[in-house]
C-alpha cells in the first residue's frame, strides 16, 4: 500500500503550492521539462487508465488514490473536472457533494442544499458550485463503496485541477491525464467567469498552461500524453478550435440521451454520426454494456460497435472494469483476468478504464510485457 507518510508528504507540497486557492506556481511549472529523461509512456499495448485513480482501494479522485495508481503501473490518470462557486476547476465526480464527502455532518453548511435541473431531472443536495474552493477544501471525502477498504475514509480532500497534472508531471515515469469536461451545461449555467469565458475556455487553457499540446503519437504528446473526455459532443467540438490534443467522445447507456445535444444512442453509435464525429475526435468510450449487452448477469451477444469504430480509425476505450463479483457477469466466473482476457484479446479494445489499475497491469505484464518495438495506433493520422 502507498507508504502513508510519503503519500502525506506530496500532499502536503501540493497544498503549499497550491494554498487553498488555484496553484499560483503553475505557470512556472508548465515551463518546466519535468519529464525529461523519464521512462517513456508505453504504446506497445492497450492503456491502462487508472478510473478516478485506484479508487478500489482508496478514495476516489484523492492524491493518494493516483499516487497509489502511479504505483501499480497506470499508463493514464482520469479524472472528472468540475468548478467551485468562485470558478476554480476541481476534480471530484458528482455535481452534488452527498455521496463520497462529510458534507452533511458539516452544521455550518446544513443550509445549503438546493434542488437544481440537472439534465432534465430534478436532484437535491449539496452541490458544489454552491461552493467556494476554501469551503470545498475544508470536507474530506470517503469510499464511495461500502463494501470497499474503509480505513482510508476521511483523510484526503478534494483536489484541484492544478494539483492533479502536478501528481502526474512529478511522477518518475512519463504518466499520462486523461481529464473529463463533467456536466459543462450544468457548469456553464451556475459559475461564471470574467471576460465572458466559459467552463471549457478554462478547461483547456489549464491545460495548455502545462505545457499539454499536440496531435496523438506526436512528440509534444508523447511527452506529456492526454486524453480530453466528455459526454457532450459540442464541449468537445467547442474545443477543438483551441487544442489538437486527442479526444474522445464518452457513451452512456442505450435510454441516456447526451446531455448537450439531446441524442439517442442509437444515433450517436450510428455510421453517419460516428464519421461526422471523428473530424473532432480519436475514439469513443462507451459503457462496457452497451458494447456487449448483458441479459441474468450473463454475457448477451456482442454489438458491432468496436468493429465499426476500428473501420473509421477510432479508439474504443470502454468503462468500467471492476474486481469486485458484484461487477462481474457469470461468464467470468468470479475471475477479473478473465474479463481483461475477453475484452482484450476478443474484442480487441484499445484501452480500459479500471477502478483496479494494479490488477490490469499485472495482467498485461504477465501477456504482454513492454516490447521495445511500439506499434502504431489508431487515431494516429496515415
Amino acid at each position: 500500500m502507498v507508504s502513508l507518510w510519503h503519500t502525506s508528504f506530496i500532499v502536503l507540497v501540493l497544498l503549499f503550492l497550491g494554498g487553498s486557492h488555484a496553484n499560483p506556481a503553475a505557470r512556472r511549472h508548465g515551463q518546466l521539462d519535468v519529464n525529461h529523461k523519464k521512462q517513456p509512456l508505453q504504446t506497445s499495448r492497450p492503456y491502462n487508465i487508472a478510473h478516478r485513480g485506484s479508487n478500489g482501494e482508496i478514495p476516489e479522485e484523492t492524491a493518494a488514490a493516483y499516487l497509489r495508481a502511479i504505483e501499480e503501473g497506470a499508463d493514464f490518470i482520469e479524472t472528472d473536472i468540475l468548478a467551485s462557486k468562485d470558478g476554480h476547476l476541481i476534480c471530484f465526480h458528482d455535481v452534488i457533494l452527498d455521496a463520497t464527502t462529510d458534507i452533511a455532518n458539516r452544521t455550518e453548511f446544513a443550509g445549503r442544499k438546493r434542488t437544481y435541473d440537472v439534465q432534465g431531472f430534478k436532484l437535491t443536495g449539496w452541490f458544489i458550485v454552491d461552493f467556494t474552493l476554501r469551503e470545498l477544501k475544508s470536507l474530506r471525502v470517503k469510499q464511495r463503496y461500502n463494501f470497499r477498504d474503509q480505513q482510508y475514509n476521511w483523510k484526503y480532500n478534494i483536489l484541484t485541477f492544478d494539483e492533479f497534472i502536478l501528481i502526474a508531471l512529478h511522477a518518475d515515469r512519463v504518466v499520462g491525464i486523461y481529464p473529463e469536461i463533467k456536466n459543462p451545461i450544468f457548469i456553464n449555467q451556475h459559475v461564471k467567469w470574467s471576460g465572458g469565458k466559459k467552463f471549457e475556455d478554462k478547461f483547456v487553457g489549464t491545460l495548455l498552461k502545462y505545457g499539454y499540446k499536440g496531435k496523438y503519437m506526436s512528440k509534444d504528446w508523447l511527452k506529456k500524453p492526454l486524453f480530453i473526455q466528455s459526454f457532450a459532443p459540442t464541449s468537445l467540438i467547442y474545443i477543438s478550435n483551441m487544442t489538437n490534443a486527442p479526444k474522445l467522445l464518452l457513451i452512456y447507456d442505450t435510454t441516456v440521451p447526451t446531455q448537450d445535444t439531446n441524442q439517442s444512442y442509437y444515433e450517436i453509435t450510428s455510421n453517419g454520426y460516428l464519421a461526422f464525429i471523428r473530424k473532432y475526435v480519436i475514439g469513443i468510450g462507451p459503457w462496457k454494456d452497451t458494447i456487449i449487452p448483458p441479459k441474468n448477469n450473463h454475457l448477451g451477444l456482442a454489438t458491432d460497435l468496436v468493429a465499426r469504430a476500428h473501420a473509421l480509425n477510432l479508439q474504443v476505450h470502454p468503462y468500467t472494469f471492476r474486481n469486485e463479483n458484484s461487477f462481474l457477469h457469470f461468464n467470468f466466473h468470479q475471475d477479473p483476468y478473465a474479463e481483461y482476457e475477453y475484452w482484450l484479446k476478443e474484442i480487441g479494445v484499445d484501452a480500459l478504464f479500471t477502478d483496479f489499475t494494479g490488477s490490469l497491469h499485472k495482467y498485461q505484464e504477465w501477456t504482454a510485457p513492454h516490447q521495445k518495438k511500439e506499434k502504431k495506433c489508431r487515431g494516429t493520422p496515415a
